[in-house]
């Protein structure tokens, strides 16, 4: 038992030097996100990680997205890199958090993307209903809300995001704790823990998704709208 603890030790300190190498080769991004992300990480406020803007910074350059739906503004981090990557897109961003919206408008006016990003201050599953109602359509799904609240979401996203676009959902490992065993996830958790398992179940075996899921980071599934 001593040794597999040690062989863990091993290869987490692997994937660590692993995940540092290959966030040093990266090109890094405009002063202005550069900014953002200092300030947010010196005030201890959550961005999307290195692995995951190198992955949208590939996909915004890939399909060349028209219009951008995310669900989670946060910091307006996410919505103004992919404002700056994809700057032919017009972006739709939700978040619930009245001071976090305000704040966020105050960065995109910043930036000079008030022309280009439109931010919804509402809950996400009540945003999206009213998009669906109202006919819109995206080339691209960025999901970064309450993690718990994927599996709720993934219906309305099939009816948001047209055939042969893409949708990427962010944190999906929970940090490696999706690996775990309900009874090892503490109480409180479990909920997150078993909708999270129900959401890349049905993401990995519905006709309406082809996803593959990533592990670098806190994982990420890719999945492109099949019909």
């Amino acid at each position: 038992m001593a040794e597999y603890g040690a062989y863990f030790e091993d290869n987490m300190e692997k994937e660590e030097r692993l995940q540092t190498f290959i966030e040093a080769l990266g090109v890094g991004n405009t002063p202005f996100l550069n900014a953002m992300e200092e300030e947010a990480v010196s005030s201890g406020v959550p961005v999307i990680r290195p692995a995951m803007q190198s992955l949208l910074k590939f996909f915004l350059a890939l399909i060349r997205p028209g219009r951008i739906l995310e669900i989670g503004t946060g910091t307006g981090f996410s919505a103004s890199l992919m404002a700056t990557y994809a700057p032919d897109a017009q972006l739709v961003t939700v978040e619930k958090d009245r001071e976090r919206a305000e704040k966020a408008i105050g960065i995109f006016r910043d930036a000079g993307f008030e022309d280009r990003i439109r931010l919804r201050n509402d809950d996400a599953e009540d945003a999206m209903r009213s998009l669906v109602k109202d006919g819109e359509r995206f080339d691209l799904l960025f999901m970064d809300a309450a993690k718990g609240q994927y599996i709720h979401l993934l219906p309305l996203a099939e009816e948001l995001v047209r055939p042969g676009g893409l949708m990427i959902s962010d944190n999906i490992l929970q940090e490696g704790g999706i690996l775990a065993s309900k009874f090892a996830v503490a109480r409180r958790d479990r909920t997150i823990h078993r909708r999270m398992r129900e959401y890349l179940e049905a993401l990995t075996h519905s006709a309406a998704w082809k996803t593959v899921l990533l592990g670098d980071g806190d994982g990420a599934a890719v999945s492109l709208r099949t019909v």
